[in-house]
């Protein structure tokens, strides 16, 4: 009889309007969804273009499972107000909640969030995470998004509390690794 696993959820956060981000960014979000894949996860993200939209493209083509969360009510509203994208997704959840509810939920769903380049709303998923205490991996890039969350994580008095639960890597590959890795870290810890 085949072995049943819950897979983790690793939720990727960026962002949408990409014009800073550099002509990698989206092969670089389309490397970061197949490796999500690759190492057995289910990528998570919030149904939007740009960076996400990429990632998700990445996961598909890998054969993955994409779960989007969405800021719109229903399916109308998702692409015909917020003019978003359903391809490469399997799963849209309509939270009805706008961007900033949709945030909330989308990073409380995963087991990690994973940073690529992104804006406010990239910020916002990364400061709720860290609230949360979850695992989070930031891929750093030609972007600053990176060197922004350094300093939010300075600033912030707190690293000390996150010191294990944050790793920044600029290979797709190590950095899903090592968000796995304290993913199982936190489970046999007992998720303390």
């Amino acid at each position: 009889m085949q072995d049943f696993y819950l897979k983790y959820k690793i939720c990727v956060s960026g962002a949408a309007e990409t014009m800073h981000c550099g002509e990698e960014a989206f092969n670089t979000a389309e490397t970061l969804g197949r490796e999500i894949i690759r190492q057995g996860a289910v990528l998570v993200d919030g149904a939007t273009t740009g960076f996400p939209f990429w990632a998700a493209k990445g996961a598909k083509k890998e054969g993955g499972i994409v779960i989007g969360v969405s800021p719109a009510e229903t399916k109308k509203e998702h692409i015909v107000h917020y003019e978003l994208p359903i391809d490469y997704h399997d799963i849209i959840m309509y939270t009805g909640h706008g961007y900033s509810g949709r945030n909330l939920l989308l990073t409380r769903m995963a087991d990690a969030v994973v940073v690529g380049c992104g804006r406010m709303g990239t910020l916002n998923e990364f400061t709720i995470a860290f609230e949360d205490k979850k695992p989070i991996g930031v891929l750093e890039g030609i972007w600053e998004t990176d060197e922004v969350i350094r300093t939010l994580i300075e600033k912030s008095y707190r690293a000390h509390e996150m010191k294990d639960k944050i790793i920044f890597a600029n290979d797709p590959k190590t950095l899903i690794s090592s968000v796995i890795e304290m993913i199982k870290a936190e489970e046999n810890n007992g998720f303390k």
